[in-house]
């Protein structure tokens, strides 16, 4: 046992000093998550890549792969990627750069495939030894200024080389092509944006650095998919997302209806929304169509049959005609040319990844080097400040270019004019630098650039080349000064440059935005009447219509009628749980009476543990009393129980050893509460004192002892209560108690009430 201990008091640390087996472990998964954060999952502000498309970029960068070049496998680029820059799998290395260059992934794609790069139906990309790549003609936008001392570098992973840390991005590719990752503790999901969008929106916030958020999303409206779609979210909405920089949007694949011979017609999806495939699409309507028996049932659930029968009456033939001259082109054939052609491309939105979620989750490496959320306000205006210290940077550099080369030609011109007294010098002086320095007043590097000068640059004609070149020099460098003196000056080059950059790229938004409403899955229902008939055990089925002799409802051995309800094929059938929650079945999707039903279990997915012990079926504006064997209850509506998932919701809060009562519909003339213990007390107040709530736990309605429990809770009028029970040999027996019989029981909420003076042993209340 000491030895065990002792591996968890300290382990030695590189400095010497000690830490325990927690804090190492602590530090270690800090500097792992930090590790992939930073350099695998997170793209930057800046110039919007991961560090592995960084190093994509710059190593087809260093081996001249321009957008004019001939392109080289794919192998060679990768392998020159792994040698030098990015010390992990070759596999992740060459699936980042075959998503560069999917047009179907990234809205501007950087990499130009030659090849098999993939499909969006989910093919993959042919092996790296048959594909060829190239740099795209966009992609100098990330790579032109690179040597022109903009950005950082920083040693490789062995130190052999160096990395820029950044690349100078002339637009903010983050919001160009968006970015997808999952990091330790956290993930990211940003939309791609349209060319020309981002560009006015970046001119007009460099313009006016107080511009609102209303008037930036009037410029960038929201995403631009590589896909194109259409976008349902209202502005408002969209707006909002973009303002915290989290949220999801919903979109839509686009259509049109093409008109056939005789008056058929076809529907024909040509736009799919982000994530989405024409494959899958067909998967999901063959699903729809044939569906499969789910793992842990014996049959097809009742809403997959209702399904199946929906679909296959609207839909009659769905084809893939996706091609190179259609990139998508689903067509689905009605059943009937007679079918409403909204209706039908409802369902099939419904129904299918045709509409669908798109997340966004603005996380990135921000300027200062931390991984934030931001908003799209916060991105704009930190690339700005970037581009702005990039131009600085590049115009230092090039003054600095610029004024060692006229420093070279004022050298060349003064000693041009005395050629003569040059040549003597050089002939005559046994160390003729530091002779040519005194003569001629020049520098160092002037009069080593003299001495390696060739004779055919001394021609009077060479003489007029370097007054002409130093002219040019000195007003560029005039122009360098003014744009790092004057800031309106360096505003006006950085605008000039987006706009250029705009111009030259941009395209037309490929993505619509128009609000719609979210198409919904609801079935046609009849509206009729029909009776909910239920067993103890928990077997449902359904009889139509009302007034139903009970005597005549048959069950399995053993299992009796718990209820049966008349309500309409609109209504739901509830039940709840013994843990407290509430399940749901459409009462349209019961099965019919001719059997004995099927358990409420099949329906729903009771989670383990918990049963079910009550039901109700009914309309959904009925009011019920909820009350537990705890004491505590609350009012609420029928609807309030329905739950759109099988697995339920929580709707009633109980401690350990509790349970639900049944619920009791409220009636009309109900104006007050009886409630009645394990010990035979009866307490009645008015129903009042009963808050309406729509779950939890509720208000105390009785009082009880230790270990005692509420037996019933039942909605009375002035007509009074029935007390049913055992009385003497064990006979089931009743009590009915008048306004009179009750009025020594009435008191207030939450009090112990009146033992009964009757004999019996009360096991529950009736409404009379």
């Amino acid at each position: 046992m000491t030895e065990q201990a002792n591996l968890f008091e300290a382990a030695p640390a590189n400095d010497g000093e000690s830490l325990t087996l927690a804090t190492f472990a602590e530090r270690a998964y800090l500097d792992y998550a930090v590790s992939v954060v930073k350099g695998r999952a997170l793209p930057d502000v800046c110039d919007g890549q991961k560090p592995v498309q960084r190093r994509i970029l710059y190593a087809m960068h260093e081996l001249g792969l321009s957008a004019a070049a001939k392109p080289r496998k794919s192998a060679a680029v990768v392998g020159d990627v792994l040698g030098k820059l990015h010390p992990h799998g070759d596999q992740s290395v060459y699936d980042a750069l075959v998503r560069m260059a999917q047009d179907f992934s990234l809205r501007y794609p950087l990499i130009d495939g030659q090849g098999n790069f993939g499909s969006r139906d989910g093919d993959g990309a042919a092996a790296m030894r048959y594909t060829e790549a190239r740099l795209t003609p966009i992609s100098r936008l990330l790579l032109d200024e690179i040597n022109m001392g903009t950005v950082d570098f920083q040693p490789n992973y062995d130190g052999s080389t160096e990395e820029p840390r950044l690349l100078p991005a002339r637009l903010p590719f983050l919001l160009l092509n968006g970015a997808s990752g999952i990091a330790v503790g956290m993930a990211t999901e940003v939309p791609s944006h349209n060319l020309r969008e981002v560009a006015q929106a970046a001119v007009a916030l460099i313009r006016n650095p107080k511009l609102s958020h209303a008037e930036l999303m009037a410029i960038i409206p929201g995403p631009d998919y590589p896909g194109g779609g259409q976008i349902i979210t209202s502005p408002t909405q969209i707006a909002d997302i973009y303002a915290s920089g989290r949220g999801s949007l919903k979109v839509r694949a686009r259509w049109k209806i093409e008109d056939l011979a005789r008056g058929q017609w076809q529907a024909v999806v040509t736009e799919l929304p982000p994530g989405c495939s024409a494959q899958r699409v067909l998967e999901e309507i063959e699903e729809l169509t044939n569906p499969k028996v789910k793992l842990g049932k014996k049959a097809l659930l009742p809403e997959q049959l209702a399904m199946k029968q929906t679909v296959l009456s609207l839909l009659d033939t769905v084809r893939d005609e996706s091609g190179r001259d259609a990139p998508v082109r689903l067509v689905f054939e009605p059943k009937s040319k007679n079918q409403d052609q909204t209706e039908f491309m409802h369902t099939l939105l419904a129904h299918t990844s045709l509409e669908s979620g798109a997340a966004i989750n603005l996380v990135m490496i921000g300027g200062d080097g931390r991984p934030r959320q931001k908003s799209l306000m916060q991105i704009l205006n930190e690339w700005i400040a970037f581009r702005f210290t990039t131009i600085t940077r590049r115009t230092n550099f090039r003054l600095q270019k610029v004024d060692d080369r006229i420093h070279i030609l004022e050298g060349r011109e003064a000693v041009l004019l005395n050629i003569d007294e040059v040549i003597r010098i050089i002939r005559q002086s046994d160390e003729p630098k530091p002779a040519l320095m005194d003569a001629f007043r020049l520098s160092e590097r002037q009069a080593d650039d003299i001495l390696e000068i060739r004779l055919r640059q001394l021609a009077r004609l060479e003489a007029i080349k370097i007054q002409q070149e130093l002219a040019e020099l000195r007003k560029e460098k005039s122009t360098l000064q003014d744009l790092l003196e004057n800031p309106s000056s360096m505003k006006r080059l950085v605008i000039r440059e987006i706009e250029a950059d705009g111009k030259a790229f941009g395209d037309n938004r490929r993505t619509l935005i128009e609000e719609a409403e979210r198409a919904t899955a609801e079935q046609k229902l009849v509206d009729e009447p029909v009776t909910v008939i239920i067993s103890q055990r928990g077997w449902v089925r359904a009889r139509g219509g009302h007034g139903h002799d009970a005597a005549q409802f048959t069950f399995k051995a053993g299992d009796a009628l718990y209820a049966a309800y008349e309500c309409r094929t609109v209504d739901h059938l509830v039940a709840l749980g013994s843990n407290g929650r509430s399940y749901s079945v459409p009462v349209a999707a019961l099965p019919g009476a001719r059997g004995d039903g099927v358990p409420v279990t099949t329906l729903v997915d009771v989670a383990s543990g918990s049963r079910l012990l009550h039901y109700y079926a009914g309309p959904a504006d009925t009011p019920l009393l909820l009350a537990s064997t705890a004491g505590f209850g609350f009012a609420a509506k029928a609807g309030d129980l329905v739950s759109r998932n099988r697995n339920g919701k929580a709707f009633m809060t109980l401690e350990a050893g509790d349970e639900p009562l049944a619920p009791k519909i409220i009636a009309d003339k109900a104006s007050a509460l009886a409630c009645l213990s394990e010990k035979g007390r009866l307490l009645v107040f008015g129903l009042d004192e009963v808050k309406t709530l729509t779950g939890g736990r509720g208000v105390i309605l009785m009082e009880l002892e230790p270990k005692e429990k509420l037996l019933a809770a039942q909605p009375i009028s002035q007509r009074g209560v029935i007390v049913t029970g055992i009385g003497r040999g064990g006979k089931a027996q009743e009590l009915g108690l008048s306004a009179s019989g009750l009025a020594p029981h009435i008191g207030k909420r939450a009090r112990k009430g009146k033992a009964l003076e009757s004999k019996i042993k009360a096991a529950g209340l009736t409404a009379q």
